[in-house]
């Protein structure tokens, strides 16, 4: 079972900030800052414990009041009233939280604009006065949700001295943001009940205008996600801060709502008919769930409104809105308010605040925050002085695959010989309900040929202190290999290259796939240090990133039984590799014998060496529970390795046909890059990210898993087991929210949603919880930004994502290399399909690795998490022994 959860805006696109001007004399340049918040400075606030890591935290009332300095309460913003606007001008502070775009795509919609969007420590107080003060260019500001307590200066940033300071400017606080406007008027922060991430509780409220039009108490249509280990302690509660909102302790299963139909029409009713309750007062033992400041427009929710199965999220947002139109109008002089009105007719924003959007050039997983710019200045870019003309032929064969033995018989007759050296496929083997339709393949030999291979530099670190660089070398179809060093990494690299190629779309009129030639390869989880992580502790044996540019193609549509060749070609109107390929394909012989079955009934001799012991692996899991109760993170995703001595003679391709047959899988693939004596196995049933020709980006991170049960009434009952888990359900909604923000950096504003949410998938070994969230590439970015605002896969990090990525560097005491990446094409037109590497064999000279791990939360049981870590691993490491034993 699954939902379908859409967003019900409708498409906007802010046409009034292309015409930015790129120079103002009255703007102040502002230089981001490098990320300050460091995992040192997590550790340095609490006991350090077996090797660094936090065992408890303490956390504190600290008086704020006589280190904040009152130098600019703005009287200003009253005496001297601005022209405001009728579009809603938001000034978003990013507190290094990984669900700050799910607002961001929220108020874009509600506001009529989009906000603009800084971190915690990238403006200067000077800055921020003179934003708000001088030039008055924003309405309101929302403070996001992030990790760590506001009782910390390197997690809280600028906040506490905009909520001390900035009395007279209306500011909503989430979660993180809450807690900040509690701790700043005397608040004491405290550890919850119980850490709560990812599920659901019912909200009480007390009517007032932020819950306009929205319904309260138990039972009410009121549901909200939470997302938090520490709360405001509401007898510590000053008498200028109301409570305004609160829920007791328990939960509610995302899967207690009767039917998705009666889901969307709660989650999006109108006002009318709506009641709230009449409860003016908190009841003890109920849990703040928000406050509002008694005579500021200052209000705090814990409670995330932004999230996809947060009910009435949209309408909150909407209250705030209204909330900063009705104060600012006032306040204003009635000549103001006559030109205030006629402000909402106006289809435009005034030129400062365009100056102020388009000079945020702080990136967030290293892609810069551009705003919207028109098509034709992305086609521009493709036709860059350095520019290639690509021109592309294919043909459809006559024969089906089933006529030519299927697609193994396809790949060993075409790419098999030399042991399949320097060979792809990108290889649907499990098309079962629709999960995945075409296959790609190929090999060395076209002229257009070449393989990049980039490893990082040694010290490879974001921050601008660092070389960033790395090595990159390059095998060109003759064999020559050139060597540079990219100082701005592998991922400009590849953005540069892809926006050289120009090429018409007619070209591949009438091909059902997306894929005609391109780069085709794998990302390693290291360079998540070029999308924002800021280190790598451990450096990784084999390449960062390995790509073919395969400018021949055999294609396979499972769906219709078709087989395709295309090719790709720069000044010559013969392609010779067309006509042999098809010849062979026209004469290709079924095998009459099948390739020998590896026996599944012999014991293993020898099995695989784990990188950390039972004992170890619990341990951490322990450590990352007391991360997460301490509010560093709301999930994170250990991993570890197990690794066997094959030796250089394992026939890799025979291995990975037996894992194909064992473990069929929608996204697997095989790579062999012989140079690098480098086999990739990869069985994977997980979608990292795709995009299509038609701009639609797609997501589909699997989250809960349980072994398969072994007669059909088991297996009935432990797929509904995994379909009412409380845990797996949250662990799912988390990752949901955290790609929803990724792709809420590239997508259109309101274009986001998710059509499918917790469905489960069954495999030949496991069930799988898996949800797919979809929008529309914004016409300003590239295919590479896309991918640079979500890599890592949020599903092999946990959330918030730097934070998390701090912690698993710190616990985990080896490099990911490719698993944990991401492999998959990018196509010359830029379209791209990548999985996430899991359920995968990296054979690496004589060893043999597969990375497992889960999603550890609040809710986690260690032993429970070590055995689902050991299922991931059954398929590929039986793959391997077994092959082993028969050979």
């Amino acid at each position: 079972m699954g939902f379908t959860i859409s967003s019900s805006s409708p498409e906007i696109s802010f046409h009034c900030l292309e015409s930015i001007i790129s120079q103002n004399k009255n703007l102040k340049s502002v230089v981001p800052k490098s990320f300050g918040r460091r995992l040192s400075s997590v550790l340095n606030r609490k006991d350090i414990h077996d090797g660094g890591v936090v065992k408890k935290a303490c956390v504190s009332r600290r008086s704020v009041s006589g280190h904040l300095e009152g130098s600019y309460v703005g009287k200003k913003q009253l005496d001297e009233p601005s022209s405001k606007l009728g579009f809603i001008r938001t000034l978003l502070i990013d507190n290094y939280d990984s669900y700050t775009y799910n607002i961001y795509q929220e108020l874009s919609v509600v506001n009529g604009l989009p906000p603009v969007v800084i971190r915690n420590d990238e403006w200067s107080w000077e800055d921020i006065c003179h934003y708000l003060y001088e030039e008055k260019a924003f309405d309101n500001i929302v403070i996001s949700p992030g990790p760590g307590s506001p009782t910390c200066a390197a997690d809280i940033g600028i906040c506490l001295r905009l909520l001390h300071e900035c009395g007279d400017i209306p500011i909503l606080g989430v979660c993180l943001g809450h807690q900040a406007l509690g701790y700043v008027h005397g608040a004491r922060i405290i550890h919850a009940p119980e850490p709560i991430h990812g599920r659901l509780s019912d909200i009480e409220h007390n009517g007032c205008g932020l819950f306009h039009g929205v319904p309260s108490g138990r039972n009410s249509e009121f549901k909200v996600v939470r997302y938090h280990s520490l709360v405001i302690d509401p007898s510590s509660l000053p008498r200028q801060l109301i409570p305004i909102a609160w829920t007791s302790s328990e939960t509610n299963s995302f899967l207690g709502i009767e039917n998705l139909d009666d889901f969307d029409r709660r989650a999006t009713k109108s006002d009318n008919g709506l009641k709230s309750s009449n409860s003016q007062e908190m009841q003890s033992g109920s849990i703040l769930m928000g406050i509002m400041h008694s005579s500021r427009p200052h209000y705090g929710l814990q409670f995330h409104p932004e999230s996809v199965a947060t009910f009435h999220g949209k309408q909150i947002f909407k209250n705030f809105a209204k909330i900063t139109k009705d104060y600012w109008l006032t306040r204003t002089s009635s000549s103001n308010k006559v030109h205030y009105s006629a402000c909402m007719q106006v289809p435009n924003v005034t030129r400062l605040f365009q100056d102020v959007a388009r000079s945020n050039k702080h990136s967030v997983n290293g892609l810069d925050r551009k705003k919207h710019a028109t098509l034709s200045n992305l086609v521009n870019l493709s036709y860059s002085r350095n520019s290639k003309l690509l021109k592309l032929k294919w043909r459809k064969i006559e024969r089906s695959i089933s006529q030519v033995g299927g697609a193994e018989n396809i790949f060993r007759e075409l790419f098999g010989d030399n042991r399949a050296e320097n060979t792809f496929w990108l290889d649907s083997s499990s098309t079962e309900m629709n999960r995945a339709r075409f296959s790609f393949m190929g090999g060395k030999g076209g002229p257009l040929w070449k393989q990049v291979t980039y490893k990082l530099a040694e010290k490879s670190c974001s921050d601008s202190k660092f070389n960033c660089g790395g090595d990159l070398s390059i095998e060109d179809a003759e064999g020559s290999v050139t060597s540079t060093y990219l100082e701005n990494g592998f991922f400009d690299f590849l953005n540069q290259e892809l926006q050289s190629f120009r090429y018409d779309a007619a070209d591949y009129e009438g091909l059902p796939f997306d894929f005609y030639g391109g780069y085709i390869g794998y990302i390693g989880y290291d360079l998540k240090v070029e999308c924002g992580a800021h280190s790598n502790r451990h450096k990784s044996t084999a390449p960062d990133a390995c790509f073919f540019f395969t400018d021949n193609l055999v294609v396979l549509d499972h769906h219709t039984d078709y087989i395709y060749i295309t090719s790709l070609y720069e000044n010559t109107s013969t392609n010779p590799w067309l006509d042999k390929i098809e010849h062979k394909l026209l004469n290709l012989k079924i095998p009459h014998l099948k390739r020998k079955s590896v026996s599944s009934k012999k014991i293993p001799r020898e099995g695989f060496a784990a990188e950390k012991s039972r004992e170890n692996y619990i341990q951490d899991i322990e450590k990352c529970q007391e991360f997460i109760k301490d509010g560093e993170s709301y999930e994170l995703c250990l991993t570890t390795q197990m690794t066997r001595r094959v030796g250089e003679k394992i026939n890799s391709l025979e291995l990975y046909l037996n894992l194909r047959e064992k473990n069929p899988a929608p996204y697997a693939a095989w790579l062999n890059f012989s140079k690098q004596n480098l086999s990739i196995c990869c069985s994977s049933p997980e979608r990292f990210l795709r995009l299509d020709r038609n701009g639609i980006l797609e997501a589909k991170p699997i989250k809960g898993t349980i072994a398969r049960g072994i007669s059909p009434e088991e297996d009935e009952l432990r797929k509904q087991q995994l379909q009412y888990s409380e845990k797996d359900q949250a662990e799912n909604l988390m990752i949901v929210d955290l790609l929803r923000n990724d792709l809420g950096l590239v997508c259109e504003a309101g274009s986001v949603h998710v059509p499918h949410l917790m469905e489960i998938e069954s495999y030949a070994t496991v069930h799988t919880m898996v949800s797919t969230i979809r929008g529309e590439k914004r016409s300003d970015v590239t295919a590479v930004d896309c991918v640079r605002a979500a890599f890592p896969g949020g599903s092999m990090t946990g959330a918030p994502k730097l934070r998390s990525m701090e912690i698993l560097d710190a616990l985990e005491t080896r490099s990911r290399g490719i698993y944990s990446g991401c492999i998959g094409y990018f196509s010359y037109n830029q379209t791209f399909d990548l999985n996430i590497v899991i359920r995968t064999i990296v054979i690496n000279g004589e060893d043999a690795s597969i990375g497992a791990g889960g999603a550890i939360t609040a809710l986690s049981k260690p032993e429970e998490e070590y055995d689902e870590m050991l299922l991931k691993t059954r398929a590929p490491t039986k793959a391997v022994v077994e092959f082993q034993e028969d050979n």
